[in-house]
């Protein structure tokens, strides 16, 4: 739990220093790179950490995960300009991929089937945690001390995560030896715990893992920089599209010769595991439209403060875990597919009921929304994360557990890009059609406006509040397509019931019946 609030404390402490890094540092007109240079290292690494993971043991791979993040916070906080910042944020990257694929293998790997929802959800309080504590510690750091102390409140964090790690976590002998593994992923089926005869030396394929690593990168920047640094429709798009593609194709070349591949063919020949990837994928894709425009909508359009537009959204981290530690009352009635389904049902409604709010309404009518959304995504992610971890034996958790969230972590990119670009569009349309009023002159003029409302005649201002309004509830619209995208792929391509493993050893016997019953 330290481990991942490391991770979880990042992507909401830094955004509120924003300010008094630019102030001292300069560089505004490239500061959105200390969040992109970071996801891109975290989204890019983490089907290399999993096949890590697989082959020497999570252990190492959190140890390492730690030091890198650590040193990188250091780093960042001896930065002295903006250009060596964002590298030192990469440097963090490449430690917090470590952590957020490990930290929930580690979980499955020390709990038995029905204890795994409850030590989710407490991971899954720690980012409930981050998502409130994190811009209070930030605008206090940024505020009241220096900026450079959100990096280094990072260090005491991860000395104590790391002491507790080298000390405490012991992991057991593996279940499941690499040939045993290969062999099944060779033929398609999932690995068993069985023993088996000694494994070769364990090799890690570094020219896919170079030949992923390039092609994350090219993609990502072009979806997370298009339309920012530069139009859609321009050649750095069209290269970092081109470049990407044709990366692609080579990169699947590389890992079909490879002996243990990287991103092995199974993890989407396999029916449960590839319905999952696309279900987590298009889940992150829209959860971009409450995590994103839900603050706007709250600060634009209702007139609230950034902290209590926060606490609209925040609702939401709130009723997650609860609904995902409960989650497992509900899978072990009507199993992993059924609950997923219930809960996206629930959240498909949720976003089908924004754009029906009234203009400009009262705060709890949006937090509500949050509210119940978060109950939804809460039955809906964790029983698909639990069962395909519970698919695959030891020697393949790793590599299972980090492809569903690279394909979550690849679709919030995507969202971001394509909910961007739709609400961009709904604005760009009503600042045209206005007549007669004087309006900011482009998009990124609007919330500065609105922020300054004084500056607007009362008609000039509700008018852009519409406009807002208009163009986030398109965005939940289109969200909401995303949800009816999922519900479709768990009803037509995953499994009616998830082909669960029987495992060996003492820690997982009292799984008892869902295990036994060799399907959930």
């Amino acid at each position: 739990m330290l481990s991942m609030a490391l991770a979880a404390l990042d992507s909401t402490i830094v955004s509120t220093a924003v300010p008094q890094i630019v102030g001292d540092l300069g560089g505004f007109s490239v500061f959105s790179w200390l969040f992109s240079g970071y996801l891109l290292a975290v989204t890019v690494t983490l089907p290399l950490y999993g096949k890590i993971s697989d082959t020497f043991g999570r252990k190492p791979v959190l140890i390492a995960g730690i030091i890198l993040f650590v040193a990188g916070s250091l780093l960042c906080a001896t930065a002295w300009n903006m250009a060596a910042l964002i590298a030192f944020r990469v440097v963090q990257g490449l430690g917090g991929g470590a952590l957020q694929g490990t930290v929930q293998t580690v979980a499955a790997d020390l709990y038995p089937l029905k204890e795994r929802p409850k030590i989710q959800a407490k991971l899954s309080t720690v980012w409930a945690s981050s998502s409130v504590a994190g811009p209070a510690v930030g605008g206090l750091f940024a505020g009241y001390l220096d900026w450079r102390w959100i990096f280094l409140i990072n260090l005491p964090i991860g000395a104590l995560a790391l002491w507790l790690i080298v000390k405490h976590l012991h992991e057991p002998s593996r279940p499941a030896t690499l040939r045993t593994g290969a062999k099944a992923a060779k033929a398609g089926a999932p690995a068993t715990s069985a023993p088996a005869a000694p494994a070769r030396r364990p090799r890690i394929d570094w020219a896919g893992a170079l030949a992923v690593f390039a092609t994350g990168a090219l993609l990502l920047t072009a979806l997370v920089q298009g339309g920012v640094a530069w139009p859609w429709l321009s050649a750095p798009s069209f290269a970092f599209f081109g470049g990407g593609a044709a990366l692609a194709v080579a990169t699947v070349a590389i890992e079909r010769r490879a002996a243990d591949p990287i991103i092995p063919g199974w993890v989407w020949r396999r029916r449960t595991i590839a319905a999952v990837n696309i279900a987590l994928g298009v889940m992150g894709l829209l959860m971009v439209a409450p995590t994103v425009f839900v603050p706007t909508y709250a600060q634009s359009v209702l007139g609230l403060g950034p902290i209590p537009a926060g606490f609209v959204l925040s609702v939401m981290t709130l009723s997650w875990p609860i609904a995902a530690a409960l989650s497992s009352r509900v899978y072990d009635r009507i199993g992993f597919r059924l609950c997923a389904v219930t809960g996206m049902s629930v959240a498909t409604l949720m976003l089908l009921a924004f754009p029906f709010l009234p203009f400009p309404g009262q705060a709890w009518q949006p937090a509500l929304i949050m509210l119940v959304l978060g109950g939804g995504l809460g039955l809906f992610q964790l029983p698909l994360i639990i069962g395909v971890q519970s698919t695959v034996g030891w020697s393949e958790r790793g590599t299972a557990t980090a492809s569903i969230l690279f394909n979550r972590q690849i679709g919030q990119s995507v969202g971001a890009a394509l909910f961007g670009a739709v609400a961009n569009g709904v604005l760009a349309g009503r600042l045209a059609h206005a007549h007669g009023l004087k309006l900011p002159g482009d998009l990124d003029a609007v919330s500065r406006a609105l922020d300054n409302p004084g500056s607007l005649s009362a008609a000039a201002a509700d008018y852009l509040r519409r406009a807002v309004d208009s163009a986030v509830g398109d965005v939940f619209l289109g969200a909401a397509g995303a949800a009816v995208l999922t519900l479709l792929v768990l009803l037509f391509v995953a499994p009616r019931r998830f082909p669960v493993i029987q495992e060996e050893g003492a820690q997982r016997d009292a799984e008892g019946g869902a295990a036994e019953a060799g399907g959930v």
